[in-house]
Protein backbone atom coordinates (compact mmCIF):
# COMPACT_ATOMS: atom_id res chain seq x y z
CA UNK A 1 0.00 0.00 0.00
CA UNK A 2 2.56 2.61 0.35
CA UNK A 3 4.40 1.45 -2.53
CA UNK A 4 1.03 2.33 -4.32
CA UNK A 5 0.53 6.08 -2.68
CA UNK A 6 4.76 6.50 -3.50
CA UNK A 7 3.91 5.71 -7.12
CA UNK A 8 0.85 7.93 -7.24
CA UNK A 9 2.60 10.88 -5.98
CA UNK A 10 5.52 10.89 -8.11
CA UNK A 11 2.66 10.35 -11.58
CA UNK A 12 1.25 13.71 -10.13
CA UNK A 13 4.54 15.18 -9.72
CA UNK A 14 5.91 14.79 -13.54
CA UNK A 15 2.46 15.00 -14.90
CA UNK A 16 2.17 19.13 -13.26
CA UNK A 17 5.93 19.85 -14.59
CA UNK A 18 4.88 18.93 -18.17
CA UNK A 19 1.70 20.88 -18.24
CA UNK A 20 3.55 23.63 -16.92
CA UNK A 21 6.18 23.33 -19.31
CA UNK A 22 3.97 23.42 -21.99
CA UNK A 23 2.62 26.80 -21.11
CA UNK A 24 4.57 29.95 -23.06
CA UNK A 25 5.88 32.47 -20.33
CA UNK A 26 3.43 35.71 -20.04
CA UNK A 27 6.09 38.19 -21.19
CA UNK A 28 6.97 35.85 -24.23
CA UNK A 29 3.13 36.23 -25.16
CA UNK A 30 2.36 39.80 -24.57
CA UNK A 31 5.92 40.31 -26.41
CA UNK A 32 4.35 38.33 -29.48
CA UNK A 33 0.72 40.01 -29.83
CA UNK A 34 3.04 43.34 -29.10
CA UNK A 35 5.24 43.01 -32.56
CA UNK A 36 2.31 43.93 -34.38
CA UNK A 37 1.70 46.95 -32.42
CA UNK A 38 3.07 50.68 -32.04
CA UNK A 39 6.33 49.51 -31.01
CA UNK A 40 7.52 48.93 -34.55
CA UNK A 41 8.63 46.10 -36.88
CA UNK A 42 9.55 43.21 -34.17
CA UNK A 43 9.80 45.91 -31.46
CA UNK A 44 12.04 48.35 -33.75
CA UNK A 45 11.51 51.87 -32.45
CA UNK A 46 9.85 54.43 -35.08
CA UNK A 47 10.99 57.76 -35.63
CA UNK A 48 10.50 60.75 -37.97
CA UNK A 49 13.77 61.83 -39.72
CA UNK A 50 14.83 64.92 -42.01
CA UNK A 51 17.15 65.00 -44.68
CA UNK A 52 20.04 67.85 -44.37
CA UNK A 53 20.00 69.78 -47.43
CA UNK A 54 21.80 72.63 -49.39
CA UNK A 55 20.60 76.08 -49.38
CA UNK A 56 20.73 79.46 -48.78
CA UNK A 57 20.87 81.38 -45.08
CA UNK A 58 20.60 85.20 -44.15
CA UNK A 59 22.96 86.66 -41.04
CA UNK A 60 20.39 89.12 -39.17
CA UNK A 61 20.39 91.79 -36.72
CA UNK A 62 17.63 92.09 -34.83
CA UNK A 63 15.59 94.77 -32.68
CA UNK A 64 12.66 96.73 -31.97
CA UNK A 65 11.79 99.95 -34.22
CA UNK A 66 9.11 102.33 -34.61
CA UNK A 67 7.20 103.19 -37.56
CA UNK A 68 8.03 107.06 -38.29
CA UNK A 69 6.69 108.81 -41.00
CA UNK A 70 9.33 110.49 -43.18
CA UNK A 71 7.89 113.98 -43.18
CA UNK A 72 4.59 115.12 -40.57
CA UNK A 73 3.28 118.48 -41.17
CA UNK A 74 1.45 120.74 -38.69
CA UNK A 75 -1.00 122.86 -41.05
CA UNK A 76 -1.19 126.05 -39.60
CA UNK A 77 -3.39 129.73 -40.71
CA UNK A 78 -0.98 132.68 -41.42
CA UNK A 79 -3.65 135.32 -41.52
CA UNK A 80 -6.30 135.77 -39.03
CA UNK A 81 -10.28 135.33 -40.42
CA UNK A 82 -13.02 133.17 -40.05
CA UNK A 83 -13.21 129.60 -40.62
CA UNK A 84 -15.18 129.42 -44.00
CA UNK A 85 -14.90 126.15 -45.79
CA UNK A 86 -13.24 122.20 -44.89
CA UNK A 87 -12.68 120.54 -47.91
CA UNK A 88 -10.98 117.42 -46.70
CA UNK A 89 -12.49 114.83 -44.61
CA UNK A 90 -10.49 113.01 -41.66
CA UNK A 91 -8.03 109.94 -42.57
CA UNK A 92 -8.35 111.43 -46.11
CA UNK A 93 -5.38 110.69 -48.40
CA UNK A 94 -4.52 114.17 -49.89
CA UNK A 95 -2.01 115.01 -52.10
CA UNK A 96 0.88 117.93 -52.88
CA UNK A 97 -1.57 121.08 -53.78
CA UNK A 98 -4.71 119.81 -52.80
CA UNK A 99 -7.13 122.36 -50.93
CA UNK A 100 -7.65 122.05 -47.59
CA UNK A 101 -9.02 124.97 -45.66
CA UNK A 102 -10.98 128.41 -46.95
CA UNK A 103 -10.22 131.61 -44.48
CA UNK A 104 -12.23 134.86 -45.62
CA UNK A 105 -10.76 136.35 -47.61
CA UNK A 106 -12.91 139.64 -47.88
CA UNK A 107 -10.75 141.52 -45.40
CA UNK A 108 -7.84 141.20 -47.04
CA UNK A 109 -9.78 142.39 -50.78
CA UNK A 110 -10.91 145.12 -49.37
CA UNK A 111 -7.16 145.70 -48.35
CA UNK A 112 -5.80 145.40 -51.62
CA UNK A 113 -8.18 147.62 -53.07
CA UNK A 114 -7.20 150.13 -51.16
CA UNK A 115 -3.47 149.52 -51.41
CA UNK A 116 -4.34 149.88 -55.08
CA UNK A 117 -5.65 153.21 -55.23
CA UNK A 118 -2.65 154.59 -52.76
CA UNK A 119 -0.38 153.15 -56.01
CA UNK A 120 -2.42 154.87 -58.67
CA UNK A 121 -2.48 158.10 -56.52
CA UNK A 122 1.39 158.19 -55.45
CA UNK A 123 2.16 157.18 -59.40
CA UNK A 124 0.44 160.49 -60.53
CA UNK A 125 2.31 162.44 -58.29
CA UNK A 126 5.70 160.80 -59.18
CA UNK A 127 4.67 161.79 -62.75
CA UNK A 128 3.99 165.29 -62.04
CA UNK A 129 7.12 165.58 -59.87
CA UNK A 130 9.16 164.24 -62.74
CA UNK A 131 7.54 166.56 -65.17
CA UNK A 132 8.64 169.21 -63.18
CA UNK A 133 12.35 168.48 -62.54
CA UNK A 134 12.48 168.02 -66.16
CA UNK A 135 11.29 171.86 -66.72
CA UNK A 136 13.56 172.55 -63.86
CA UNK A 137 16.63 171.05 -65.37
CA UNK A 138 15.79 173.38 -68.53
CA UNK A 139 15.74 176.88 -66.58
CA UNK A 140 18.55 175.80 -64.41
CA UNK A 141 20.97 175.77 -68.14
CA UNK A 142 19.11 179.42 -68.22
CA UNK A 143 20.43 180.60 -64.65
CA UNK A 144 16.45 181.01 -64.74
CA UNK A 145 16.02 179.38 -60.97
CA UNK A 146 18.91 178.81 -58.32
CA UNK A 147 20.29 175.05 -57.95
CA UNK A 148 18.96 174.65 -54.77
CA UNK A 149 15.36 174.08 -56.18
CA UNK A 150 16.35 171.84 -58.44
CA UNK A 151 17.82 169.82 -56.15
CA UNK A 152 15.10 169.95 -53.95
CA UNK A 153 12.86 168.93 -57.16
CA UNK A 154 15.21 166.17 -57.51
CA UNK A 155 14.72 164.87 -53.82
CA UNK A 156 10.98 165.04 -54.33
CA UNK A 157 11.27 162.97 -57.37
CA UNK A 158 13.17 160.41 -55.37
CA UNK A 159 10.59 160.46 -52.76
CA UNK A 160 7.81 159.50 -54.69
CA UNK A 161 9.56 156.73 -56.60
CA UNK A 162 9.68 154.96 -52.66
CA UNK A 163 6.15 155.98 -51.97
CA UNK A 164 5.32 154.43 -54.94
CA UNK A 165 7.57 151.16 -54.00
CA UNK A 166 6.24 150.95 -50.84
CA UNK A 167 2.53 150.94 -51.99
CA UNK A 168 4.04 148.01 -54.47
CA UNK A 169 4.84 145.95 -51.93
CA UNK A 170 1.87 146.88 -49.67
CA UNK A 171 -0.09 145.68 -52.95
CA UNK A 172 2.26 142.30 -52.80
CA UNK A 173 1.12 141.82 -49.27
CA UNK A 174 -2.28 141.80 -49.95
CA UNK A 175 -1.96 139.48 -52.67
CA UNK A 176 0.04 137.09 -50.57
CA UNK A 177 -2.63 136.98 -47.89
CA UNK A 178 -5.43 136.36 -49.98
CA UNK A 179 -2.97 132.80 -51.01
CA UNK A 180 -2.93 132.43 -47.74
CA UNK A 181 -6.79 132.21 -47.36
CA UNK A 182 -6.54 129.36 -49.59
CA UNK A 183 -4.48 126.63 -47.57
CA UNK A 184 -3.12 124.28 -49.60
CA UNK A 185 -1.88 120.66 -48.89
CA UNK A 186 1.62 120.85 -48.49
CA UNK A 187 2.84 117.26 -48.79
CA UNK A 188 0.97 114.03 -49.71
CA UNK A 189 -0.35 112.35 -47.22
CA UNK A 190 -2.65 111.23 -44.48
CA UNK A 191 -4.59 113.91 -43.31
CA UNK A 192 -5.44 113.17 -39.01
CA UNK A 193 -8.64 114.33 -37.04
CA UNK A 194 -9.63 118.26 -37.42
CA UNK A 195 -8.59 120.05 -34.85
CA UNK A 196 -10.60 123.31 -36.00
CA UNK A 197 -14.40 123.47 -37.38
CA UNK A 198 -15.53 125.78 -39.68
CA UNK A 199 -16.98 129.22 -38.54
CA UNK A 200 -14.04 129.82 -35.61
CA UNK A 201 -12.08 132.84 -35.90
CA UNK A 202 -8.58 131.74 -36.22
CA UNK A 203 -5.25 133.60 -35.84
CA UNK A 204 -1.39 133.06 -37.05
CA UNK A 205 -0.52 133.11 -33.35
CA UNK A 206 -2.77 130.30 -32.38
CA UNK A 207 -0.17 127.28 -30.65
CA UNK A 208 -2.66 124.68 -31.98
CA UNK A 209 -2.34 123.75 -36.06
CA UNK A 210 -5.80 123.57 -38.29
CA UNK A 211 -4.83 119.78 -38.98
CA UNK A 212 -1.96 117.41 -39.15
CA UNK A 213 -0.80 115.63 -42.49
CA UNK A 214 1.46 112.45 -41.91
CA UNK A 215 3.17 110.84 -45.21
CA UNK A 216 2.46 107.21 -45.40
CA UNK A 217 3.88 106.51 -48.71
CA UNK A 218 6.64 105.95 -48.31
CA UNK A 219 7.12 105.75 -44.48
CA UNK A 220 10.65 104.81 -42.56
CA UNK A 221 11.00 102.78 -39.71
CA UNK A 222 13.78 103.66 -36.73
CA UNK A 223 15.35 100.89 -35.18
CA UNK A 224 18.42 100.23 -32.66
CA UNK A 225 21.62 98.54 -33.47
CA UNK A 226 24.57 98.11 -30.84
CA UNK A 227 27.54 99.84 -31.57
CA UNK A 228 29.40 96.38 -31.66
CA UNK A 229 27.46 95.10 -34.79
CA UNK A 230 27.69 98.92 -35.64
CA UNK A 231 30.82 98.63 -37.48
CA UNK A 232 29.83 95.72 -39.49
CA UNK A 233 27.15 97.40 -40.97
CA UNK A 234 29.34 100.26 -41.52
CA UNK A 235 31.29 98.44 -43.85
CA UNK A 236 28.73 98.10 -45.97
CA UNK A 237 27.53 101.20 -45.81
CA UNK A 238 30.19 102.48 -47.27
CA UNK A 239 31.00 100.23 -49.75
CA UNK A 240 27.44 101.57 -51.19
CA UNK A 241 25.48 98.24 -50.86
CA UNK A 242 21.66 98.41 -50.51
CA UNK A 243 20.59 96.85 -46.89
CA UNK A 244 17.92 94.83 -47.21
CA UNK A 245 15.31 95.58 -43.87
CA UNK A 246 12.08 93.42 -42.82
CA UNK A 247 9.63 94.90 -40.74
CA UNK A 248 7.59 92.17 -38.73
CA UNK A 249 4.66 92.11 -36.27
CA UNK A 250 5.86 91.87 -33.06
CA UNK A 251 5.06 88.01 -32.47
CA UNK A 252 6.99 87.69 -35.49
CA UNK A 253 4.64 85.68 -37.45
CA UNK A 254 3.78 87.82 -40.31
CA UNK A 255 6.21 89.59 -41.97
CA UNK A 256 4.58 93.47 -42.97
CA UNK A 257 7.14 94.75 -45.30
CA UNK A 258 10.92 95.08 -47.28
CA UNK A 259 12.58 98.12 -47.25
CA UNK A 260 16.01 98.92 -47.64
CA UNK A 261 18.67 100.74 -45.03
CA UNK A 262 18.70 104.78 -45.73
CA UNK A 263 20.54 106.54 -43.20
CA UNK A 264 22.20 105.88 -39.74
CA UNK A 265 22.46 108.17 -36.76
CA UNK A 266 25.91 110.25 -36.57
CA UNK A 267 26.12 109.37 -32.97
CA UNK A 268 26.16 106.20 -30.59
CA UNK A 269 23.58 106.51 -27.43
CA UNK A 270 25.63 106.26 -24.38
CA UNK A 271 23.24 105.09 -21.94
CA UNK A 272 22.01 101.96 -24.31
CA UNK A 273 25.16 101.25 -26.31
CA UNK A 274 22.97 101.52 -29.56
CA UNK A 275 23.24 103.59 -32.52
CA UNK A 276 19.56 104.53 -34.41
CA UNK A 277 18.92 103.59 -37.88
CA UNK A 278 16.31 104.74 -40.53
CA UNK A 279 15.20 102.39 -43.22
CA UNK A 280 12.37 103.66 -45.69
CA UNK A 281 9.54 100.88 -46.55
CA UNK A 282 7.42 101.58 -50.41
CA UNK A 283 4.47 100.56 -47.99
CA UNK A 284 2.04 100.48 -50.77
CA UNK A 285 -0.46 98.22 -48.65
CA UNK A 286 -0.14 100.79 -45.79
CA UNK A 287 0.80 97.66 -43.93
CA UNK A 288 2.83 100.41 -41.52
CA UNK A 289 1.31 102.87 -39.23
CA UNK A 290 3.15 105.71 -37.81
CA UNK A 291 3.72 105.64 -34.25
CA UNK A 292 3.52 101.49 -34.42
CA UNK A 293 5.89 99.26 -32.76
CA UNK A 294 7.59 96.06 -35.13
CA UNK A 295 9.93 93.80 -35.47
CA UNK A 296 13.17 94.76 -37.80
CA UNK A 297 15.46 92.08 -39.19
CA UNK A 298 17.98 93.74 -40.91
CA UNK A 299 20.05 91.28 -42.96
CA UNK A 300 23.58 91.52 -42.64
CA UNK A 301 24.92 88.80 -45.07
CA UNK A 302 23.27 86.00 -47.24
CA UNK A 303 25.24 82.34 -47.37
CA UNK A 304 24.62 81.09 -50.17
CA UNK A 305 24.79 76.91 -51.02
CA UNK A 306 25.70 75.92 -47.46
CA UNK A 307 24.28 72.94 -45.29
CA UNK A 308 20.97 73.80 -43.73
CA UNK A 309 19.07 71.17 -41.00
CA UNK A 310 15.89 71.38 -39.20
CA UNK A 311 16.41 73.00 -35.81
CA UNK A 312 14.49 70.82 -33.87
CA UNK A 313 16.92 67.66 -34.77
CA UNK A 314 20.00 69.33 -33.32
CA UNK A 315 20.57 67.78 -29.90
CA UNK A 316 23.11 69.73 -27.52
CA UNK A 317 24.67 68.83 -24.38
CA UNK A 318 27.17 70.62 -22.06
CA UNK A 319 30.23 70.37 -23.81
CA UNK A 320 28.91 69.09 -27.34
CA UNK A 321 26.07 69.65 -30.06
CA UNK A 322 24.94 66.17 -31.78
CA UNK A 323 22.45 64.53 -34.51
CA UNK A 324 21.15 60.71 -34.03
CA UNK A 325 22.55 60.06 -38.02
CA UNK A 326 20.45 57.14 -39.52
CA UNK A 327 22.45 54.95 -41.32
CA UNK A 328 21.84 53.01 -44.37
CA UNK A 329 21.37 50.13 -42.27
CA UNK A 330 18.96 51.34 -40.40
CA UNK A 331 20.93 51.90 -37.47
CA UNK A 332 21.56 55.04 -35.77
CA UNK A 333 25.00 57.01 -34.60
CA UNK A 334 25.71 59.72 -32.86
CA UNK A 335 27.15 62.64 -34.95
CA UNK A 336 28.96 65.75 -33.29
CA UNK A 337 28.27 68.66 -35.06
CA UNK A 338 29.17 72.13 -35.44
CA UNK A 339 25.92 74.82 -36.37
CA UNK A 340 26.31 78.23 -37.45
CA UNK A 341 23.65 81.06 -38.36
CA UNK A 342 20.41 79.84 -36.72
CA UNK A 343 17.01 81.55 -39.16
CA UNK A 344 13.63 80.46 -38.28
CA UNK A 345 13.33 76.69 -37.94
CA UNK A 346 16.58 76.17 -39.88
CA UNK A 347 20.40 76.51 -38.82
CA UNK A 348 23.61 75.99 -40.55
CA UNK A 349 25.86 72.96 -40.08
CA UNK A 350 29.58 74.27 -40.69
CA UNK A 351 30.73 70.32 -39.75
CA UNK A 352 29.59 66.91 -39.44
CA UNK A 353 26.92 66.79 -41.65
CA UNK A 354 26.76 66.76 -45.56
CA UNK A 355 23.82 67.40 -47.74
CA UNK A 356 21.35 64.29 -48.23
CA UNK A 357 22.30 63.16 -44.80
CA UNK A 358 19.06 61.53 -42.57
CA UNK A 359 19.19 62.97 -39.21
CA UNK A 360 16.33 61.73 -36.11
CA UNK A 361 14.22 64.79 -35.40
CA UNK A 362 11.47 63.34 -33.18
CA UNK A 363 11.87 60.28 -31.05
CA UNK A 364 15.39 60.38 -29.80
CA UNK A 365 14.45 59.88 -26.53
CA UNK A 366 14.32 55.88 -27.40
CA UNK A 367 17.62 56.15 -29.10
CA UNK A 368 21.12 54.76 -28.06
CA UNK A 369 24.34 53.67 -30.60
CA UNK A 370 23.71 51.61 -33.09
CA UNK A 371 19.99 50.84 -31.89
CA UNK A 372 18.07 50.05 -35.06
CA UNK A 373 15.29 51.94 -36.25
CA UNK A 374 11.89 52.57 -38.54
CA UNK A 375 12.41 56.11 -39.43
CA UNK A 376 9.52 57.98 -41.89
CA UNK A 377 11.62 60.82 -43.66
CA UNK A 378 9.55 63.86 -42.93
CA UNK A 379 8.33 65.05 -46.60
CA UNK A 380 8.71 62.05 -48.43
CA UNK A 381 6.58 58.79 -49.12
CA UNK A 382 7.24 55.84 -46.88
CA UNK A 383 9.47 53.24 -48.08
CA UNK A 384 8.18 50.24 -49.60
CA UNK A 385 7.94 46.97 -47.45
CA UNK A 386 11.20 45.38 -49.25
CA UNK A 387 13.53 48.44 -48.42
CA UNK A 388 14.19 51.81 -47.87
CA UNK A 389 14.88 54.59 -49.99
CA UNK A 390 18.53 55.78 -50.60
CA UNK A 391 19.98 57.84 -47.33
CA UNK A 392 22.88 58.51 -45.50
CA UNK A 393 25.81 61.33 -47.05
CA UNK A 394 24.92 62.64 -49.98
CA UNK A 395 22.35 60.14 -50.50
CA UNK A 396 24.40 57.10 -50.60
CA UNK A 397 23.22 53.52 -51.16
CA UNK A 398 20.26 52.19 -53.03
CA UNK A 399 17.67 50.53 -51.80
CA UNK A 400 17.71 47.68 -48.89
CA UNK A 401 17.75 44.47 -50.37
Amino acid sequence: MPALIVLAAAAYYFWTRGAAASIPPASQTSGQKGGRGGGGRGGIPPVVAVRARRGDIGVYYTGLGTVTPIYTVTVKTRVDGELMEVHYKEGDIVHKGDPLVEIDPRPYQAQLVQYEGQLARDQALLANAKIDLARYATLLKQNAIPEQQYATQVSTVAQDEGIVKNDQGLIDAAKVNLVYCHITAPITGRVGLRLVDPGNIVHSTDSTGLLVITQIQPISIIFPITEDQLPVVMKHWRAGQKLTVEGWDRDQQHRLAVGTLSTIDNQIDQTTGTVRLRADFANQDYALFPNQFVFVRLLEEEKHGVVLLATAAIQRATNNTYVYLVKPDSTVTVVNITAGTTEGDNSEITSGLAAGDEVVMTGVDKLTEGVKVVAQVQGENPAPAGGRGGRGRGGRGGAKQ
